[in-house]
């Protein structure tokens, strides 16, 4: 079968083949699976931009991540809980001036040019400090990286950066594309984006829109044992309700990122040869949050933002929505980062009288139909979840005179007119907390962000003082210090409310128990799969 002539039919075709058949008992199906073969995943979408290196997102990283590797991944066990990827080892100066990173040799892009400092330098300066969503904030006072040879390099800032940030970044931000490819060329709109190349254990074969991704082996990949596989498939189902039919049916083999709706857990997991696996996130922690065109004059008054917050019963949705599979929010650090967690934060309960009440006050009257005003509703279209709360949202703000219009796009239509074109007045918004707030969260509210850039503030908040102390933290070495800023952060955050956050959760894996060395990292979905293999 050659690369361009796989469609759906001969995809499954292929895959009843190698499975043998669904009636077969699961004993014989092992038997049938030769080593390596074919993992079928459920993937829900198809991203505008698939280069990690520019976007750093989960639903970029779950496909991009096997074939573009990043300095170094999350590990359960691993020194600071990093396990080494394209470096070997880091070390950064007391002064916070510099990080010197050492890197793998015998490493080789999948075209066969060899992998260099050279690729780091020009990825960090190139891509991740002026393209990337979160490195444009991780590196903003990079100045320099000095390549002494071919397996150094040495990372220069031009303030204090804080070691701990940037260790803590490294399975984010660093992933690693090659020079050759994007050199002199228009970075943000390389086809390369697209057909990606890159040292992980797998190569990018080919992607057929609406239908599927597919990568195959790295045959000379630096790690010799790996990967286990000869294929992943990624297969585009955007319907969620039919993930676990098709696992029933053996159509694929994985689904991740809580791919099968919660309120089918139960039921799946008395499936015989069906397991529900809840590790492998705990460096994902998802938050859902409202995001706010500042743009609109109503949104812009805080008293709009305090009685909205006051209309959402957080207990409901974790309750109903995620069917307690979930925390509910106090501010933008979740519960579960006891490092710079603070719960000394302002408080609003779920109060539709007295949200009404302000707006009453605020001179937002009612009109005869009982509205006060309309506003534009996006929810993003990632998880059951956040498209479900969209739903409650609306219903909530009907509660107070505010009539929401709930608009629906897919993921790449709902970035373009959310962090583009900022055609919102609401959305729902589910980012991610990475372990430490200059990753992932002071982007949400820091301003000066360009058009654009997914995943960030695109409401048009402006905040003087927040943006002080986010610069500040940016540059403080000193741990205690930088703890106490990020606990000022969420005390003027939830004061001001730029965004609302409302909750916080995890997700669940639900595989065929043929599919071997799941979750054994603490960010296992959007990781290299390496390991990953199936019965045989």
């Amino acid at each position: 079968m050659t690369v361009s002539s796989i469609s759906r039919r001969t995809l499954m075709k292929g895959t009843a083949l190698l499975l043998a058949s669904t009636a077969l008992a699961r004993q014989a199906l092992a038997q049938a699976a030769p080593a390596g073969g074919r993992l079928i995943v459920a993937a829900d979408s198809e991203p505008k931009n698939l280069n990690p290196a520019i976007v750093a997102s989960n639903g970029v990283f779950f496909v991009a991540s096997k074939v573009i590797e990043p300095l170094a991944e999350a590990s359960f066990d691993g020194k600071d809980g990093l396990s080494p990827r394209l470096a070997t080892s880091w070390e950064g100066s007391a002064d916070g001036l510099s990080v010197t990173f050492k890197l793998r040799d015998g490493v080789t892009w999948h075209d066969g040019k060899p992998f260099t400092s050279v690729d780091v330098a020009f990825s960090a300066l190139n891509v991740w400090k002026t393209l990337q969503n979160l490195g444009r904030l991780v590196f903003a006072n990079l100045e320099a990286v000095d390549t002494p040879d071919d397996y150094t390099a040495i990372f220069r800032f031009s303030k204090p950066t804080p070691f701990q940030l940037i260790r803590n970044a490294l399975p984010v931000v660093t992933s690693v594309v090659a020079k050759h490819i994007f050199d002199g060329t228009d970075i943000a709109t390389n086809p390369a984006n697209n057909t990606l190349i890159g040292t992980g254990p797998f190569k990018f074969a080919e992607h057929k829109p609406g239908e599927y991704y597919r990568l195959t082996r790295n045959e000379n990949y630096w790690d010799k044992e790996k990967p286990k596989l000869d294929e992943i498939v990624f297969r585009v189902l955007p319907d969620r309700e039919s993930a676990g039919a098709a696992l029933e049916a053996e159509e694929i083999q994985l689904a991740a990122f809580s791919a099968v709706p919660l309120a089918d857990l139960d039921r799946i997991s008395k499936v015989d040869g069906i397991k529900v696996i809840s590790k492998g996130y705990e460096d994902l922690t998802y938050q859902l949050v409202v995001e706010i065109n500042h743009r609109r004059k109503e949104l812009a008054d805080l008293r709009v933002r305090q009685a909205i917050s006051q209309a959402i019963d957080k207990k409901f949705v974790v309750d109903t929505i995620f069917l307690g599979y979930a925390t509910t929010s106090t501010g933008p650090v979740p519960k579960n980062a006891p490092e710079f967690y603070t719960s000394d934060v302002a408080a609003y309960t779920f109060d539709p009288a007295a949200a009404n009440d302000i707006l009453d006050k605020a001179g937002y009257s009612q009109a005869p139909d009982g509205n006060r005003f309309s506003l534009k509703l996006r929810p993003a279209p990632y998880f059951n979840e956040t498209r479900q709360f969209g739903d409650y949202l609306r219903q909530a703000l009907a509660v107070i005179g505010i009539d929401a219009e709930i608009v629906n796009a897919d993921a790449a239509a709902h970035q373009k007119a959310v962090y583009t074109d900022h055609d919102f007045d609401l959305a729902v918004g589910p980012p991610v907390f990475r372990g430490d707030p200059a990753i992932s969260t002071t982007i949400l509210v820091q301003s000066g962000t360009p058009d654009g850039v997914p995943f960030s503030n695109q409401g048009g908040y402006v905040n003087p003082e927040l943006d002080k102390i986010i610069k500040q933290a940016s540059e403080t070495v000193d741990t205690a210090a930088r703890t106490d800023l990020y606990r000022k952060f969420q005390q003027l955050v939830v004061a001001d409310l730029p965004l609302i956050n409302v909750a916080e959760w995890g997700f669940i894996t639900v595989a065929r128990d043929t599919v071997l060395n799941v979750a054994d990292n603490p960010r296992w979905a959007v990781s290299n799969w390496g390991d990953t293999a199936l019965q045989s």
